[in-house]
Parts: structure tokens; C-alpha cells; sequence
């Protein structure tokens, strides 16, 4: 008799571990669907950032895998066999990735603005190491990325990016292959939505920094002994921290406008994937 038969016969009922099958299935089935979703947060702002811990981000990624699995019908691991099965884990990380990293670059709007006004201001100098991307930013860019994520969250962008990643599990579920042309062609596009936007926030700014520079050229070139480097940066300095303080209304209805877009095209990203 085998060790159930005498478990039986014994009345001590079926053995531990029996179901062990099960819960290996279940392990699995929650491992393909927090891929995609756990990509995705470690690719995106914000939820990829370095002031987010890599457990929190682990743990959101198993939590939001449970939601996925309890609402969603996710293939049977044993379904994909050898190359199958890896091929299907490239594919989940390909599109939270690069559905993380289009948001990225959306975000990094704000930065690339913050760095061309600072540069034009002279405040190019006041710089520090921005623990996300790893190199010296601006402080007017680390404020304009600050700004930008505050807006962000403060009309729950998050949770609608999030959702629409969750969605995408309906219409693209695990084991099937998205339309890849769709995701280069959106990064492509996104990038110049970002030298756009940049530009849009920038140019008002850029515009008088520009007229006062030449309010400058004309003085020196009228009293060539006042020294530039004495009356022109500090002028420029000044001038550029007024203009941000009476600008702030506008640029917070531009981050606005800027975050929505960011939203809107994430998940116009994951509805055209499966039609291409």
C-alpha cells in the first residue's frame, strides 16, 4: 500500500504536502503575473526612483500580482514549455519596461527644461547628484521634477498609470505577443514630446533672460568699464528668481498639462499594442 492508502486506513486522514502541485501552480501563476506590472514599476518615475526601496517596490509588484491573478484568467505555467516559457517572461518584462521607461521620458520634460533655463541664467552651477539618474542636475531641474511628480500625484496619476497596466492584462494577456513596432514607434514619439513640451515650458522664461541679456550688452557696450562678471550674473540670477516666482502659477498649470498627456499616451501605448 502506498503512504495515502495507509494514511486512510489509519484515519488520520489525506498527508501534508499533497497539494503541493497546487500550490506550486499558484506560485507560478503569481510569479507571470507580477512581471509585467513589477517591470513597469521599476522602470517608471516615481515608483523606480532611488527614494523608493527596492522592497517596497517588491512587495507593491506581489500585491498587485494578487489583484492581477484574482481578476484576471492567467495561463497555467506548465502551458509554456522550455524556450516557450522563457520567451513569454522576455515578453512580459519587454512591455512593462518599455511602458515604464515611455513615462520616463515624458517626465523627463521637466528635467530637460530646469537644465536650459539654468544654464541660461547662470545658475548652472548650483548643482547636485541626483540619486535617480546618477549625474549632477540643476537644482532648478531636481525642483522642476519634484513639481512635476507633486502634480502627478495630487490628481492620482499614479493610480490611473497603474490601472492602466492592470487593464492591460484583459486585452494582452499573459503568453500572448504584442505588436513590438508599436513600442519603438511610442518611445520614438515620445521623445519628441519631450524636446516639445521642454521647449514650451522654457521659452517664456528663455524670452526674458534674453531681453535682459541684451539690457546688459547694451549697458557694457555703453560704459566699457563696468565689469560683466560684477552687475550681469547677479542681474540674470535675480531677475530669473523673480520671474519663477511670478511664473509659478503658469508652470504648475503647464506640469498639469504635461502630467495628463504623460497618462493619456501610457495608456494609448497599451491599448494599440495588440492591434498594432
Amino acid at each position: 500500500m502506498d503512504d495515502l492508502t495507509l494514511s486512510n486506513i489509519a484515519g488520520v486522514g489525506p498527508l501534508p504536502g499533497v497539494n503541493l502541485q497546487f500550490v506550486m501552480e499558484l506560485l507560478a501563476g503569481l510569479f507571470l503575473a507580477s512581471l509585467r506590472i513589477g517591470a513597469f514599476l521599476i522602470a517608471s518615475p516615481f515608483f523606480g526612483g532611488s527614494s523608493v526601496p527596492l522592497q517596497v517596490r517588491i512587495i507593491m509588484a506581489v500585491l498587485l500580482g494578487v489583484a492581477v491573478v484574482t481578476t484576471v484568467e492567467v495561463p497555467d505555467w506548465q502551458a509554456f514549455a522550455g524556450l516557450n516559457g522563457l520567451q513569454v517572461i522576455l515578453t512580459e518584462l519587454a512591455i512593462g519596461i518599455s511602458s515604464g521607461l515611455i513615462l520616463t521620458i515624458w517626465f523627463s520634460a521637466a528635467l530637460l527644461a530646469g537644465e536650459k533655463i539654468a544654464s541660461s541664467a547662470g545658475l548652472g552651477f548650483a548643482a547636485q547628484i541626483d540619486p535617480d539618474s546618477g549625474g549632477q542636475t540643476p537644482v532648478v531641474s531636481k525642483t522642476f521634477s519634484l513639481f512635476l511628480t507633486v502634480i502627478f500625484l495630487s490628481w492620482n496619476g499614479h493610480l490611473l498609470v497603474l490601472r492602466a497596466v492592470a487593464d492591460s492584462y484583459t486585452y494582452l494577456p499573459v503568453g500572448a505577443m504584442p505588436a513590438f513596432p508599436v513600442l519603438i514607434q511610442s518611445g520614438i514619439a515620445a521623445a519628441g514630446s519631450m524636446f516639445l513640451a521642454a521647449t514650451i515650458i522654457m521659452l517664456p522664461l528663455t524670452a526674458f533672460l534674453m531681453a535682459i541679456n541684451l539690457v546688459i550688452g547694451v549697458i557694457t557696450r555703453s560704459a566699457p568699464q563696468l565689469n560683466l562678471f560684477s552687475f550681469g550674473f547677479p542681474i540674470s540670477m535675480i531677475g530669473i528668481f523673480v520671474l519663477l516666482y511670478l511664473w509659478v502659477d503658469v508652470l504648475g498649470g503647464a506640469m498639469d498639462d504635461l502630467s495628463h498627456a504623460a497618462a493619456e499616451n501610457i495608456q494609448l501605448v497599451l491599448g494599440t499594442m495588440i492591434n498594432g
